[in-house]
């Protein structure tokens, strides 16, 4: 078998054919269209955002506060793995502009809880809104069975802590209802 033939059927690039081997080709297809999607994604987010100043880094924060209300400081920092310089930089003008309001604690009072403000949730319905349809469209148009392939596709390439977020979170959101 040559570099990459990891299985003995060979198979079309985007088929089910061999999903347990894949050849590096079927690697790099899965890729570009990751690749693709997001940037086809974003682009709407992305022209809303420009046009206040903002970048995906204020999408991502603003996504997350918006999903977690009362979101400590320190917590918004692992979700997004970047350091508090970089958290600086973005959450900074989402304060200073209106979009996000910082509150202490209860328990410990140096700690600072992150919500949207309403400008904020406003703002991130807007940019919810401007991904939801091409989101609906693909997931009709790949059916249930495939959408939830899909979903465990990306579980798959996400790491522990973030797969522990979202069971937390599915958890959370499973006990309020």
């Amino acid at each position: 078998m040559g570099k990459g033939a990891m299985h003995e059927k060979p198979s079309q690039p985007g088929t089910a054919a061999g999903l347990l081997f894949l050849r590096e080709e079927e690697l790099r297809l899965a890729q570009d269209m990751i690749f693709f999607a997001n940037r086809d994604l974003v682009a709407a987010a992305d022209a809303i955002l420009a046009e206040i100043g903002f970048g995906r880094a204020h999408h991502r924060t603003l996504h997350f506060i918006g999903r977690n209300p009362g979101l400590p400081v320190g917590e918004l920092l692992h979700i997004l793995g970047i350091a508090k310089q970089s958290l600086a930089r973005v959450l900074g003008p989402l304060i200073r502009d209106g979009y996000v309001e910082q509150t202490p604690g209860r328990a410990d009072r140096r700690q600072r809880l992150l919500s949207l403000t309403p400008a904020g949730a406003a703002l991130e319905r807007k940019l919810f809104e401007a991904q939801r349809e091409r989101l609906i469209a693909a997931f009709r148009e790949a059916g249930g069975p495939a959408v939830e392939g899909f979903r465990k596709v990306l579980r798959g390439m996400m790491k522990e802590e973030a797969r522990a977020y979202l069971d937390r979170a599915e958890a959370a959101r499973n006990a309020r209802r």
